[in-house]
């Protein structure tokens, strides 16, 4: 699936006519070396993305990873090199580093929250942080996998990974009753259901149709703690708690102390800072 983001990448960079800079001041014939360092403190993702760049414009690039996916690195640290003809160093530079810069950066920030959620648990299992469909359009899979670089878990890949009964799909369908009682009726056995409540007279509602997941909606800390006495309390199968909505570095901690199982983050994707690498000449 990141071939084809590459090939684009590439497409809109190069476009009608290719590197013109370097075309016009390097020799074709000229060889060179590059290195990529970190110019910050955080965790490597995109790597792949990176040497599929170099691989695509050029084969004879020799592409040596020195820091793969999930590597925590340290300011200075060389992460990768490139050797090869120059100007497919030069044309290659600027679409490699987008896409490293950008899946670390995800990475990064989804390690902070990991880490500031250290020894939380849920009802079985240490508390989840999780990526959601927030992702750049064209680009989920490898956002996804910079998620998953930072130590975090996936959420639904697409509308066809599971069932999700948000608020909108709520309020069409007729009513919460509603929307559930068609799902249990139509939604194929090996299917997992979620549905979303913002309301703890909604948990308590849906709890007797025995979802897979409850997404619990903009509750702060209390009505979280709340909503797992009253799931806790009933008789019957146990949904995961998935708490969503709020959530950022300061009150990360204290959503996961409430004994939920996940909290999802649509900001680990749609507002994580670039992670600044640099690329000079050897």
């Amino acid at each position: 699936m990141i071939e084809p983001m590459v090939r684009r990448a590439l497409e809109e960079d190069f476009g009608n006519s290719g590197d013109i800079t370097a075309n016009l001041l390097v020799p074709e014939s000229a060889k060179g070396k590059l290195v990529m360092r970190a110019r910050e403190v955080g965790v490597i993702a995109g790597m792949q993305a990176a040497q599929m760049t170099y691989a695509m414009v050029d084969p004879r690039v020799k592409f040596t990873v020195k820091k793969s996916d999930g590597s925590r690195v340290k300011k200075g640290t060389i992460i990768a090199t490139v050797e090869g003809p120059t100007r497919a160093l030069l044309s290659a530079e600027r679409v490699a580093l987008n896409f490293l810069g950008r899946m670390s950066g995800i990475a990064t920030l989804t390690a902070q929250y990991v880490s500031l959620i250290k020894g939380t648990s849920g009802f079985a299992n240490p508390v989840r942080i999780a990526a959601t469909r927030k992702t750049t359009p064209g680009l989920r899979a490898i956002e996804k996998q910079a998620v998953l670089a930072g130590g975090g878990f996936t959420h639904r890949e697409s509308l066809a990974a599971a069932i999700m009964i948000k608020d909108n799909h709520i309020a069409l369908a007729g009513g919460v009753d509603k929307a559930l009682k068609a799902i249990a009726k139509n939604a194929d056995h090996m299917t997992r259901v979620s549905v979303e409540v913002d309301a703890l007279a909604q948990l308590k509602k849906v709890l007797k149709y025995a979802p897979h997941v409850v997404l619990l909606d903009n509750m702060g800390a209390d009505k979280l703690r709340e909503a797992v006495a009253i799931v806790d309390a009933y008789d019957g199968p146990r949904p995961t708690l998935e708490a969503s909505g709020g959530v950022n570095l300061d009150t990360v901690r204290g959503l996961a102390e409430t004994g939920i199982d996940v909290i999802s983050i649509g900001a680990l994707t749609h507002s994580a800072p670039n992670f600044d690498i640099g690329m000079d000449a050897s």
